[in-house]
C-alpha cells in the first residue's frame, strides 16, 4: 500500500494497521509532543509543536524519503502531504479559556518533517487566529487523536513549557488523566479495523490535560 493511500486513512495511520505487532487493543501507534508556548507584546500567539512518531508509524515515511537529504523537495513534499492531514484535523489540538474554544489559523506559517534515528519527527508552529492575553490568564490545552488509534503524549511534564521571557510570569503543567475501569477495557477490546462512536471522542478520555497559568 503506497503513501497516498495511507494518507486517505489519516497520516498517522501510515499503514500500521498492517503492519503493528498488537492484535487487539487501542492505541495502535504514538506520538511524543513536546510543545512550546509563543507570545510577544504579553499575549499568547500560538504554540511551535514538535511531533516524534514511533518507529512503526515512522516506517512508511522514511521508506519513501528514501537517502534524501534534508534538503530535498522530497522531504518538502510529504511534510505538505503530513501537515494537510493534520490541518484536516485541526491540528489534533484543542485550546480553551474561559470555557470557549480558542480558533486557530489554518495557514502554519512554519513546518516541516525530518528523520532522527529511525523516527520520523514533525514540527510546526500552530498559529492562533487572534493574539490571546496572558496577564492573570488561564487556559487549557489537549492534544489527542478523537478515535485513540494514537496515543498522543507528553514523555516528561517539562515538554510542555514557556519561553525564558514567561518564566517568571507563566507556569506550565501538564496532568496525565486516569480514565475508568471500564473506560480502559473497551479501548483494550478494540482491534484494529474498530473505531470507537465519534460522539465519543475516546482519545479525549485518555488525552493529557496541559494547564498555562499567568499572573
Amino acid at each position: 500500500m503506497s503513501g497516498k493511500m495511507c494518507n486517505k486513512i489519516a497520516f498517522f495511520a501510515l499503514c500500521t494497521a498492517l503492519f503493528s505487532p498488537m492484535a487487539l487493543a487501542h492505541p495502535h501507534s504514538f506520538i511524543t509532543l513536546v510543545t512550546t508556548v509563543m507570545a510577544e507584546n504579553d499575549q499568547l500567539t500560538g504554540l511551535k509543536m514538535q511531533w516524534t512518531m514511533d518507529e512503526i508509524t515512522s516506517a512508511d515515511l522514511l521508506y519513501d524519503a528514501g537517502d534524501a537529504k534534508p534538503d530535498s523537495p522530497v522531504w518538502k513534499k510529504l511534510a505538505a502531504e503530513v501537515m494537510a492531514n493534520v490541518l484536516g484535523q485541526h491540528y489534533f489540538t484543542e485550546l480553551w479559556h474561559n470555557g470557549q474554544k480558542v480558533t486557530f489559523n489554518n495557514l502554519p506559517p512554519e513546518y516541516g518533517l525530518a528523520r532522527v534515528g529511525h523516527q520520523a519527527v514533525l514540527t510546526f508552529i500552530l498559529p492562533l487566529a487572534h493574539p490571546q492575553p496572558l496577564k492573570g490568564q488561564t487556559y487549557q490545552l489537549a492534544t489527542f487523536d478523537p478515535t485513540y488509534f494514537v496515543d498522543m503524549s507528553y514523555d516528561h511534564p517539562a515538554d510542555a513549557s514557556v519561553p525564558k521571557t514567561l518564566a517568571s510570569q507563566c507556569k506550565i503543567s501538564v496532568k496525565t488523566p486516569q480514565p475508568t475501569e471500564d473506560m480502559q477495557a473497551f479501548a483494550l477490546s478494540l482491534d484494529k479495523a474498530d473505531a470507537p462512536p465519534e460522539d465519543m471522542e475516546l482519545g479525549k478520555q485518555f488525552a493529557q490535560q496541559v494547564t498555562l497559568q499567568c499572573q
